[in-house]
């Protein structure tokens, strides 16, 4: 029981750190350094269902992979456990920015929790700046509260 537990904390702290990752990888390197790949996204430049963009999930797909190769071959070590952390992560980024946010197969159009249209706005938000300057909203699945708040409904407005 006591592995199992382990394991489950290394996969969620893998999980977790992905989204400092991303959140760093995005403004540093895709805003960055990487422009060229990442402007299709903020800019649609074809008509192509692929954008230069989805290169990254190479870049972030390769590590996990290692993990877990590795990870194998040495007897399910804790490389495994953050190679699947960094994969789960690369699952819900994929589920939540493809497929939610960005509709690129239309599902979850109709999602109404709050969290999900804070992540919507948040987002929003970030797309709003076409070049690689004076961005904002950079993580994923983390939402800051001012986006949470513009979803409260005005109690205070006069009838």
């Amino acid at each position: 029981m006591k592995n199992i537990l382990i394991n489950l904390f290394i996969v969620l702290a893998a999980f977790l750190t992905m989204e400092g990752v991303a959140w760093f990888t995005h403004k540093y390197i895709m805003h960055g350094l990487l422009w060229t790949f990442h402007r299709d996204h903020h800019k649609k430049e074809s008509d192509s269902f692929f954008e230069r963009n989805d290169f990254f999930f190479l870049i972030f797909a390769i590590p996990g992979i290692i993990c877990l190769y590795f990870g194998m071959r040495n007897d399910y070590n804790y490389l495994f456990w953050i190679g699947l952390g960094i994969t789960l992560y690369g699952f819900a980024y994929f589920f939540v920015h493809d497929i939610f946010i960005h509709q690129r197969f239309k599902l979850l159009r109709n999602a109404n929790s709050p969290y999900f249209k804070a992540l919507r706005r948040a987002h929003k938000m970030h797309h709003k700046h076409i070049g690689k300057e004076d961005g904002e909203c950079f993580g994923m699945l983390w939402v800051p509260l001012k986006y949470y708040r513009e979803m409260k409904p005005k109690t205070n407005e006069k009838l």
